[in-house]
């Protein structure tokens, strides 16, 4: 038998700040880039109850951990459980099993600011969020670790939640953050600019994005979906998370090259080839970028190792046991 430890949301929450979970996430990405395995999510949808269950994993050898993650969101009862199994990369083992909900915008939102850190200029200071749920505030937390923003502009279409998600992060932040009300009073003359939405068509308007602006879409991963119109695709240098990810799931990708803006060409890099140095980022100050961001397993991984180890470290969790193939699988 094999003691792996369970850990819960709660277990989990208060174990890293956000410049730890940035730290990890780009590590993450570097092995991606020097060839660590990862593919796109899986999806499986059901109509009646509604309800879709979806997985994605990766494996980063140098970290010594693989995995994923595994939820269902829907059937009937209106809510979603994130599971995250997480082995040992050289004996196979099973490590842990987390409760990923809490984690989730934490390590999602570092993969955006590992983005911004590689794409956007380095004398970004105006920042603009438009989205107010749970995915907004962990991008926001995450990427004001590698940028010095002055200024932050939040733009939801509810009134209530964008006023609320502004008062938060402006007792929390250096920055001035305020709430707008409209996108475009959010995107004008921005240096920075997320989607974190639930959205379906685009958000903003391409032509609205200054020269020199940095943009991380990850609200959306389907293909007839998306956040960002033709146009920012269009004008920007894309970089998905995934290069397999562009022509899978991302709506806003798959749009484009519909509509001829685009082709598969136009694809500049993943971020991790660019994390690893194999690839450039940013070459100028007027060029736009745009960082697709689906979720993946590099993220996950390397989020769920390192708070892994330092639950370990701290106690934390309750053991529970696996028993290995050799002795289990025996058709009795």
């Amino acid at each position: 038998m094999t003691a792996t430890l369970f850990l819960s949301s709660e277990d989990v929450s208060d174990l890293a700040l956000p410049a730890d979970y940035v730290d990890t996430v780009r590590e993450g990405y570097r092995q991606r880039g020097e060839g660590a395995p990862a593919q796109p999510r899986s999806k499986f949808f059901r109509a009646d109850p509604e309800g879709m269950l979806t997985s994605y994993a990766a494996v980063l050898p140098e970290t010594g951990a693989m995995g994923g993650y595994m939820y269902s969101a829907g059937f009937g009862a209106g809510d979603a459980w994130f599971m995250t199994p997480l082995f040992d990369a050289d004996s196979g083992a099973p490590l842990a099993l987390l409760d990923g909900a809490s984690m989730n915008p934490h390590k999602t939102g570092a993969a955006g600011a590992v983005a911004v850190d590689e794409l956007a200029r380095e004398d970004a200071t105006v920042l603009a969020v438009i989205g107010s749920g749970a995915q907004a505030r962990g991008q926001l937390r995450a990427t004001a670790t590698v940028r010095d923003f002055a200024e932050v502009r939040v733009y939801s279409p509810t009134p209530e939640s964008r006023e609320s998600f502004a008062a938060d992060f402006d007792a929390d932040l250096e920055a001035d953050v305020r709430a707008v009300d409209s996108s475009e009073a959010a995107v004008t003359d921005a240096d920075v600019v997320i989607t974190a939405t639930k959205a379906s068509e685009p958000v903003f308007d391409g032509d609205d994005l200054e020269p020199g602006a940095h943009v991380t879409a990850m609200g959306q991963y389907s293909p007839d979906k998306r956040e960002v119109d033709t146009r920012t695709v269009e004008r920007a240098t894309y970089v998905p998370d995934l290069r397999e990810r562009a022509t899978f799931d991302s709506g806003e990708f798959m749009l484009a090259v519909q509509e001829g803006a685009v082709t598969e060409e136009d694809i500049h890099a993943e971020l991790g080839e660019i994390v690893a140095g194999n690839e450039p980022g940013r070459t100028g100050d007027d060029e736009i970028t745009l960082f697709d961001s689906g979720g993946t397993g590099i993220e996950t991984v390397a989020v769920a190792h390192m708070l892994y180890e330092r639950a370990e470290r701290e106690g934390r969790g309750q053991t529970i046991e696996f028993a290995p193939a050799s002795e289990a699988l025996t058709g009795d």
